[in-house]
């Protein structure tokens, strides 16, 4: 039983999609010989091209219909997750670390944990990434089924196989580069596929200014609720949006995971790589105005009788599921034709984030685990050859893992979780290797490892109720905190046992000499490459207008 009636021409419209992006697997297959050609694209590109793909692969399900639905919920909030949560870190990235990551010509970010510190670090990273990624890609093939099946009335089965054998035959055939063409389709696909929505949602409801009309104040603001958890529906106070979500979790994702920053190395030279986060920040930063608005359309129209929208049951607790809201906007909203490209942009941004998943899942695989472990004198034919197997293998874990993802009704607070336990003492460890040359490979993977075990404890500890009052307040500042606000806070506490312990090992033991730290820390790297371009090209001044905007907006919805 469908919720949406597609017409032949929607179906059209949606089969020639598939066509095309197994169509352009095909034809970059001839162009993918080398190694650097199937993982990084050939280091060819520009800026502009690998700042579509960089945001596009982070353009996937949760982001589409998670937080669409999670405005229903928590509101403007939602928001912070872009304006706090993303663009000072993708700027921090694109600033200072970019240089240490493109100019040691690595291939993933365990490469460059092995080049910094040593082979340990390297594998524990490694495993630990390949994990999360096919976790992550799991519950995207899953939320993808699950609304082909509840929107479209699709077989919940073949609506899981067709989706993973499209990505895995584009992803197979043409590696990085046919996953960085598809998503630049798909990054226009989303855009112009969603954006009418808001807009007409908005129009519907008498313009901008009446959409925000009559909010109650949790929903409407950013900040003017966060002095308390008790005062916001999310249950976290500043302190944890600006420390856990602002800085911990954000920083530890957009600088950290190799499923974003890949998108980078496959630029033609520095300069291009440290615009790619830059030039992205700004397309970033504009989609609340397509989810948030979307969100709090469906919200009003959902509060007013007579408004004829109503949400689907969630498929296994029976209660509104917030998760159907976009869908049923475009079905409301888009006449027959038009209602396939919205289909096929919600499809599209599925398998953008799916492509980037199992991409950056073969790159880590085969150069950061077969290579080291397995077959050290692999030839790059051969690891090409390992890097489609790896592909079909990694499309296979995630259809196991999207069954497992059926298992929880709180995805989104679970992916949360997820990079709390792995990116979040990442990103102590890698900013102390970046910035203090005193860092030492001891300290580095024993402070790696007491993180991710305090964040996953954490979050036992909460899961099995053995976390009472008490401690929960020393924990979250919150007696009953939700399970975003813990998710936020264990983050905080990965990072900061990582941090201590780190540093605290590290003065103890010997690091490296400086001669094999050159390009790999601040301080020690080769200025030749520093020659300043004119003002327009400086990636310098583009992140100070992202900057400005990024707190023009968050001023003006204080």
């Amino acid at each position: 039983m469908s919720a949406i009636t597609l017409t032949p021409v929607d179906w059209l419209i949606i089969a020639l999609y598939f066509v095309f992006i197994i169509g352009i697997g095909l034809y970059l297959r001839r162009f993918t010989k080398t190694g650097d050609d199937f993982f990084l694209a050939g280091r060819r590109n520009s800026s502009w091209v690998a700042g579509l793909a960089f945001l596009s692969a982070n353009l996937g399900a949760l982001e589409l219909l998670g937080w669409t639905g999670g405005t229903m919920k928590y509101g403007m909030f939602v928001s912070h997750f872009y304006w706090v949560g993303a663009i000072p870190a993708m700027l921090f990235l694109g600033l200072y670390m970019m240089p240490f990551y493109y100019s040691s010509r690595i291939h993933s970010v365990p490469g460059y944990l092995k080049l910094r510190f040593d082979e340990r670090s390297r594998l524990l990273n490694a495993f630990s990434f390949a994990v999360m990624t096919l976790l992550m890609s799991g519950i995207n093939l899953y939320l993808m089924a699950l609304v082909l099946r509840t929107i479209l009335g699709w077989d919940w089965h073949l609506s899981i196989w067709a989706s993973a054998l499209a990505v895995g035959c584009y992803i197979a055939l043409g590696g990085l580069m046919s996953a960085i063409f598809t998503e630049i389709v798909q990054f226009f696909l989303i855009w112009f596929g969603l954006f009418l929505v808001s807009i007409l949602g908005a129009m519907e409801l008498g313009g901008l200014d009446q959409v925000f009309a009559g909010l109650p104040e949790q929903m409407g603001r950013l900040w003017a609720t966060t002095g308390a958890a008790s005062q916001n529906s999310m249950g976290v106070t500043w302190l944890g949006i600006v420390v856990g979500l602002g800085f911990v979790l954000s920083f530890g994702y957009w600088t950290t995971d190799f499923l974003v920053v890949q998108r980078a190395f496959s630029s033609k030279d520095l300069r291009s790589a440290q615009l790619t986060p830059v030039n992205a920040s700004f397309f970033k930063m504009a989609l609340p105005f397509i989810i948030v608005v979307a969100g709090l359309v469906a919200y009003r129209l959902a509060g007013t009788p007579g408004s004829g929208f109503k949400l689907l049951p969630h498929p296994t607790t029976g209660e509104p599921w917030n998760d159907t809201a976009l869908p049923l906007l475009i079905a409301r909203y888009y006449p027959p034709g038009l209602v396939g490209l919205g289909i096929t942009a919600l499809l599209a941004g599925f398998m953008a984030g799916q492509a980037g998943n199992v991409s950056a899942f073969n790159t880590v695989w085969t150069y950061d685990i077969y290579r080291v472990v397995i077959k050290k004198d692999a030839s790059d034919e051969h690891l090409v050859f390992v890097g489609r197997v790896t592909t079909i293998i990694g499309i296979l874990g995630s259809i196991a893992t999207a069954y497992l993802a059926m298992q929880f009704n709180t995805i989104m607070d679970y992916i949360q979780a997820i990079f709390s336990w792995v990116n979040a003492p990442l990103f102590a460890t890698m900013l102390l290797g970046m910035f203090w040359r005193r860092t030492t490979a001891t300290g580095a993977f024993y402070g790696l490892i007491a993180g991710m075990l305090t964040s996953f404890s954490i979050f036992l500890g909460f899961k099995l109720e053995l976390v009472g009052p008490s401690l929960a307040r020393v924990l979250t500042l919150s007696e009953a905190p939700s399970e975003m606000s813990r998710n936020l806070w264990q983050a905080a506490w990965a990072w900061l046992v990582c941090f201590v312990l780190t540093i605290a090992i590290s003065l103890v033991t010997r690091p490296k000499p400086e001669s094999e730290l050159r390009g790999l820390v601040k301080g020690l790297t080769d200025g030749s490459e520093r020659a300043r371009p004119p003002l327009l090209q400086r990636p310098a001044f583009w992140a100070a207008i992202a900057l400005v905007a990024v707190v023009a907006l968050n001023l003006y919805f204080w």
